[in-house]
């Protein structure tokens, strides 16, 4: 097993603190409590992967981080970088181009316009559809809108990426493509990423950290960092050897609580 040389600089000010956070949905005896004191902290470029069971919080520790919900307790810190949000649907507007999509989040920033449709046209050739920019999402395949949304996530400058299960939905070849590409991008830009995903051969694909969350309520139960060389490929043997390994302290933890 090979040891990487990437730094993810973890001797600097983390990009992102979760301090002992909590979210609980209602009140008194039907409160629902969904995260249960997380404490986290994520180096600038370093890229963290979040698993756990279907239900134990980790889309809700991104909405919090996004600053899209409140915690109950506990605090979140992003330093004042700009957060850019990608969810498993490209949600792109079906009456806008793929370009227009792109500039519409440029827009919201107040990019004049005819910066707006330059930075969108090279937000498109960075994810490699620079010729399809007057396409419109039903023009384009499944792996096509997720470039564009990585492209419209880019177009809010963001300097941590907070992506939902964003390839959940693809074919394995589309999904590895996508590897590549989104690994190409975040080197490049030097952007902060957490990355939701129920997958564990991509969580140790993608990341440098892999941070398991327990069943609802989610907790922080266990990291595995990723010492592997990069770039890396789903299907080998080192992967493989991690992801086994990560899989069975899932199984254990899922298990444990019964899920």
């Amino acid at each position: 097993m090979a040891v990487t040389t990437r730094d993810p600089q973890r001797t600097t000010a983390p990009s992102v603190r979760i301090d002992g956070v909590s979210k609980a949905y209602g009140t008194g005896d039907g409160a629902l409590l969904a995260l249960d004191k997380v404490s986290l902290s994520v180096a600038p470029k370093e890229f963290v992967c979040i698993l756990g069971a279907s239900g134990c919080g980790k889309s809700t520790l991104l909405s919090v981080v996004a600053g899209l919900d409140r915690p109950t307790l506990g605090t979140v810190d992003v330093g004042g970088a700009r957060v850019g949000l990608m969810f498993q649907e490209p949600a792109l507007f079906p009456w806008l181009t793929a370009a227009g999509n792109v500039e519409l989040a440029l827009r919201t920033r107040g990019v004049p316009k005819a910066e707006r449709r330059r930075r969108a046209a090279e937000l498109l050739e960075a994810v490699h559809l620079g010729d399809f920019g007057r396409k419109r999402p039903h023009e384009l395949s499944g792996g096509m809108r997720q470039r564009v949304a990585i492209a419209r996530a880019l177009a809010q400058d963001s300097d941590v990426l907070l992506m939902d299960e964003p390839f959940g939905a693809l074919d394995a070849m589309t999904r590895d493509l996508l590897h590549d590409e989104l690994e190409r991008i975040c080197s490049e830009r030097a952007l902060t990423v957490l990355f939701v995903t129920h997958n564990v051969r991509e969580a140790v694909r993608l990341g440098d950290r892999v941070v398991l969350l327990s069943s609802r309520p989610g907790r922080v139960v266990e990291e595995f960092p990723v010492l592997l060389d990069r770039p890396r490929r789903i299907d080998s043997g080192d992967v493989a050897t991690l992801a086994g390994q990560i899989t069975d302290r899932l199984r254990e933890e899922v298990g444990r609580h019964g899920s």
